[in-house]
């Protein structure tokens, strides 16, 4: 259900552009996006810092184009989300000796400092590179390509990631370690 509930806007902004276009699907993903928001706000009562960064570039790019009538700002929404994520990562570990994967991951997987750092950098360098293939194809493709790959391409490399660090993981974890420390057997 959490899964769902993190790709909704990227949903329904695809089928929203299949539908009728680029200016409704960036309506509806904004609309759809504080929706996101609002519902994790009362269901939870807390929403992370990285969804309101999502919620900010969603409004200010989506914004600056429905009023300039310009698709190109929101084809920069997902590089400019996905650099600001792989800076705070770079940031908080280069400036503030902090890990943020580490402590996102930390309660359910106990891992050597060698391994989250490495785990640090494989994120902040995904996000670069994401952000870099994200405006290759905004930009060497037409739109219905780049929605296209925004969903499939965007979601298919990040489940790869996932699953290539899931097995540069399962090299280092103990048994026991995916449930949280606190869990009882």
């Amino acid at each position: 259900m959490k899964l769902l509930l993190d790709f909704f806007p990227i949903i329904l902004f695809f089928a929203a552009f299949k539908a009728w276009g680029i200016y409704v699907a960036t309506g509806v993903a904004i609309v759809a996006t504080i929706a996101q928001i609002a519902y994790i706000h009362f269901k939870h009562g807390k929403v992370e810092p990285m969804q309101w960064l999502s919620l900010g570039v969603i409004v200010v790019f989506g914004g600056a184009t429905l009023l300039a009538h310009s698709e190109t700002f929101i084809k920069w929404k997902p590089t400019v989300l996905y650099w600001l994520m792989g800076g705070v990562l770079l940031v908080g570990q280069l400036v503030f000796r902090k890990n943020f994967i580490q402590s996102l991951m930390g309660a359910q997987i106990e891992l050597p400092a060698p391994v989250w750092l490495r785990l640090n950098w494989a994120w902040a360098g995904f996000f670069a590179a994401m952000g870099v293939l994200n405006l290759w194809v905004a930009y060497n493709f037409d739109t219905d390509t780049w929605v296209n790959f925004k969903l499939f391409g965007g979601i298919g490399l990040m489940f790869g990631f996932v699953i290539a660090q899931a097995l540069y993981l399962s090299r280092h974890m103990k048994e026991g370690d995916i449930a949280p420390k606190d869990a009882q057997p």
